[in-house]
């Protein structure tokens, strides 16, 4: 079963949070997915980002062929449209790109969620998304991130935030260019067994 919860309005942008509990076929509790999206930053100049292949590491949760799969589902996603409830429907967005300083700013916020024991878009020291982005090296004009935990696949994460509202629209954002996913699998302290950061960018 999966819950919505949406969190106030922030400075930086609107911040929407999903969480849901059980189900499935597996004994492994599940936090859907968290989204926030941010207005656009201060301007600045903007350095190409390159790709980097993360697969099958400690960041995809030991997960083969994560950043293909991910990027395929995204763009396929985006390519196709989608109604995103009460969000409204989105028509086909250009194909995100792949971003290893959005990914690193994904894996530094699931490693934290998993150091700390939480799930939430406020980091242990405070941060949000958009100073995770800018402290991993992305100059952005606007940005999002999307959270989730206990998903034990790319297909399963994917099809969670597709079924939110708040998820789907910041999936479906036209203006987004970038993108960045890591997971991070829990141990036997944490909640839940994996912990999931997307990261959607614009950069400048």
């Amino acid at each position: 079963m999966m819950k919505r919860k949406l969190t106030r309005l922030m400075t930086v942008g609107a911040f929407a949070a999903l969480a849901g509990c059980g189900g499935g076929s597996d004994d492994a509790s599940t936090a859907a997915p968290q989204a926030e999206s941010a207005a656009p930053a201060p301007p600045s100049a903007s350095a190409p980002v390159p790709t980097t292949s993360t697969a099958g590491t400690r960041a995809t949760c030991n997960l083969v062929d994560f950043e293909a799969e991910a990027l395929a589902l995204v763009n396929a996603y985006r390519a196709a449209g989608a109604s995103c409830g009460s969000e409204g429907t989105f028509p086909s967005a250009a194909p995100l790109v792949w971003s290893a300083s959005l990914t690193q700013s994904s894996l530094g916020h699931s490693d934290d969620m998993v150091a700390s024991n939480f799930f939430s878009h406020t980091g242990s020291d405070g941060s949000n998304a958009g100073q995770r982005a800018t402290a991993a090296g992305y100059v952005w004009h606007s940005m999002g991130e999307n959270i989730a935990a206990g998903q034990a696949s790319v297909e399963i994460v994917m099809a969670a935030w597709m079924a939110s509202p708040g998820h789907c629209a910041n999936i479906m954002q036209e203006r987004f260019r970038d993108i960045g996913l890591a997971c991070v699998s829990g141990g036997a302290v944490n909640t839940y067994r994996s912990y999931w950061t997307m990261t959607l960018g614009l950069a400048r």
